[in-house]
């Protein structure tokens, strides 16, 4: 396995032989890196990083060598200890750090881990700034403190509840209203740090909530994607508890899914849609999302006054586009929600207020909400990569062979249809080919993901 370098972090399975992996030595070097680029790209008389964590089990050791290897490059570390994503992302502009460090693989299996690195106002860093370290990195030119100048650790409080107290002060959340409804929720949070954070907001809102997989241990009871395959169990619990919606998070608690009182799957799709469409009717403006994501949405937008746009997969790319259209919410369709009145970052807890004003304000049942929606289907498959794939020769093949379609080229290859499209990828965060594929029907968008599965498959 070769270590994942990209926008979403340093990306590895724990264990095995260095620069193969993310091993103790490969951890060391890529956090010196990042202090170094710190040190050279900001002029500061104490350096500070934000250090947080996910509940996965190798998340303690990591994050020990992260704060470690900060503190003998002479900076302080704020460690927020468990936490989310979007948690560390606000605290960097908080404390007025310079930067932030989040260890969490996100969506990945439990035996994965990963850096992701943030700069001084809580974002991804880009992709320049990620191969200035990559650089740093194999060049190991490293300064490191002398015993006088060493960091040191300081432990941080009550990161979450700052995280959730301010969402709560978002003009568009009406926690009064909210709890008024007395709704009754299901969450799973695959034994990570969304059983922390979850929870304090549904409280704070005053909604009842019953609890599945909530006790950060990192024992993932299931696959942590939160895709229909992996969501069974939720579903039949909101059905036993009678329950209003079930609510799914990723590890870190970035990536958000709904189901509704019938124990039917919402769709991560519509995670974005649903949020976009409460946000678009109380100001209205421009979305973005990226490439694989939902039809659905741009059709919200355009219903709403306003416009969509498009860009390649990652919040870098799609934090960038906000920022140049002024979009007033965007995302992925992975559930990944971006208000930037809280910040530009993915946001689960964020998504939670905003669907529960939206179903408050509508006064409906989930399941029908989602009907009066466009209504499109997704399939999503994958294709595991092998070191000597050429992917670039996979895609000109595919490109040659349908260029008398409608193709994007920025983010691998979208094909658009008639009335269907397919986008095929290079994951930011595996080595697979991903597979994306929407259509009028669900049947139909199996068929298209399958007819490109096998287009990929007689190549390599």
């Amino acid at each position: 396995m070769t270590l994942i370098k990209s926008i979403s972090g340093i990306r590895g399975t724990i264990g095995g032989k260095i620069s193969m992996n993310l091993t103790p030595l490969d951890t060391v070097l890529f956090t010196s890196a990042y202090g170094c680029w710190l040190k050279k790209t900001l002029k500061a008389k104490q350096y500070k990083v934000v250090v947080g964590r996910d509940a996965r089990v190798s998340g303690n050791m990591v994050q020990g060598l992260v704060n470690q290897t900060l503190v003998g490059y002479g900076i302080e570390v704020l460690d927020v200890g468990l936490s989310t994503t979007p948690t560390v992302k606000l605290a960097v502009t908080q404390h007025q750090a310079h930067g932030g460090i989040i260890i969490t693989a996100s969506h990945n299996p439990k035996q994965w881990n990963a850096l992701k690195l943030f700069n001084q106002r809580g974002e991804f860093i880009n992709a320049f700034s990620g191969k200035a370290i990559s650089e740093i990195a194999e060049q190991q030119d490293f300064q490191y403190a002398s015993v006088d100048d060493l960091g040191e650790i300081i432990r941080v409080e009550g990161a979450i509840e700052h995280h959730v107290q301010k969402i709560l002060e978002l003009p568009l959340i009406n926690s009064k209203n909210i709890s008024q409804k007395k709704f009754k929720v299901v969450v799973d949070a695959v034994n990570s740090s969304g059983g922390i954070a979850i929870p304090l907001l549904l409280k704070a809102l005053g909604v009842t909530t019953v609890t599945m997989y909530c006790d950060p241990t990192g024992d993932f009871p299931h696959n942590p994607e939160p895709l229909k395959e992996h969501l069974t169990s939720l579903s039949e619990r909101v059905l036993k508890e009678k329950a209003d919606f079930g609510i799914v998070v990723d590890p870190d608690v970035d990536r958000l899914a709904f189901i509704d009182e019938n124990g039917a799957v919402f769709g991560e799709e519509y995670t974005l849609v649903a949020c976009s469409d409460y946000v678009l009717s109380k100001t209205p403006g421009n979305t973005v999302s990226n490439l694989s994501s939902t039809q659905a949405l741009s059709e919200i937008t355009v219903q709403r006054g306003g416009s969509y746009h498009a860009c390649a997969v990652g919040e870098v790319n799609v934090v960038d586009k906000m920022k140049k259209v002024k979009a007033v919410i965007g995302g992925e369709g992975n559930g990944g929600i971006i208000y930037p009145d809280l910040h530009y970052g993915r946001d689960a807890l964020v998504g939670v207020a905003l669907f529960l004003s939206l179903l408050t304000e509508k006064n409906q049942k989930v399941s029908v909400l989602r009907a009066s929606y466009p209504d499109y289907a997704m399939s999503k498959g994958k294709i595991s990569l092998s070191e000597d794939m050429d992917v670039d020769l996979i895609f000109r093949k595919i490109e040659n062979k349908f260029i008398k379609n409608n193709i994007i080229t920025i983010d691998g290859l979208k094909i658009t249809f008639e009335s269907s499209w397919v986008h095929i990828r290079k994951s930011n965060t595996e080595p697979i080919i991903r597979v994306y594929t929407e259509a009028k029907s669900q049947s139909e968008a199996d068929e298209l993901a399958q007819r490109f599965l096998g287009e990929i498959q007689d190549i390599i």
